[in-house]
This record gives structure tokens, sequence and C-alpha cells, in this order.
């Protein structure tokens, strides 16, 4: 199966090789709002090798302290397609809002969500963190 999805304006368009949509999860953090420009961020992570992806992508780097992250946006409308990071080496984190399907998604986890917007009710049978979750906690929820 192959589960696709693309920018705002229709420019790049990509392919993840998967057997089904893949489960998401929210980020409330400052910096997710800022770049979402809204309440927060949706998010998928999938196997970096099994992303395909055509048209024109423009390349951002963000280099902290302990990273880089690699952005990467449609050249034409700017939308925000996916990105990497070099703490998750072989991973890649999709914009779930680019995904054809999206309506179907299902989110799994919420994290820092100390941030998260007063108005935003999170259900109480999916897994929160008020700041990043740890590593095995947050995976076992995305695939559990």
């Amino acid at each position: 199966m192959t589960i696709t999805g693309g920018c705002r304006c229709g420019a790049c368009r990509y392919e993840l090789a998967l057997d089904a949509l893949p489960p998401v999860y929210a980020c409330h953090c400052h910096i997710c709002q800022r770049a979402s420009g809204s309440a927060f961020s949706l998010q998928a992570l999938v196997p970096e090798s099994g992303l395909h992806v055509a048209g024109p992508i423009v390349v951002h780097e963000i280099t902290t302290e302990d990273r880089t992250s690699i952005q990467r946006f449609c050249g034409t409308c700017h939308s925000r397609i996916y990105n990497t990071n070099t703490r998750r080496p072989g991973v890649a984190v999709v914009r779930a809002g680019t995904l054809d399907r999206s309506e179907e998604l299902e989110c799994r986890a919420h994290i820092f969500t100390h941030y998260r917007q007063a108005w935003v009710t999170l259900p109480g049978d999916v897994p929160q963190w008020p700041e990043m979750a740890p590593p095995a906690e947050f995976m076992a929820a995305l695939t559990g």
C-alpha cells in the first residue's frame, strides 16, 4: 500500500511506503505553535527510506546545541512537509496535515502539554506529557 500527501498548492507530492496511515502525535510547544501558526503541530514519525518526494523542495537547517533539524518546505507555496533530525537518524517527521487522508488519522500522544492553549481539551485516554516524553514511553504510545 502507498500513502500519499502533498503541499497546499500541489507542486510537491509525496508517497510513503506504509501499509496503513501512520499514528500521529500532537506537540503543543511554543516552537510548534509558531511554526504551524496554530495551537499545536500534528506529526507522524515514518522511515525516511520509505518517503519519496517529488517537486520543488526548499531546505532550511536549524542547529541548536545538541542537534540539527533539516526542514523541507514546498518551494512554491512554502508549506512545511517534513523534517529530519540528527538525533533520530533514518526517521522523517511528516506534517500530518499534508497527508491526503488526514481526517482519518489517530492522535496517539500529546507532548509539551504544559504549553497547550487553555481552550484545547485533551482526551483522558491518550498519553500526554507536560514536556518531552521519555523516548521508550513515547514510542510505546505511538506503536501500542
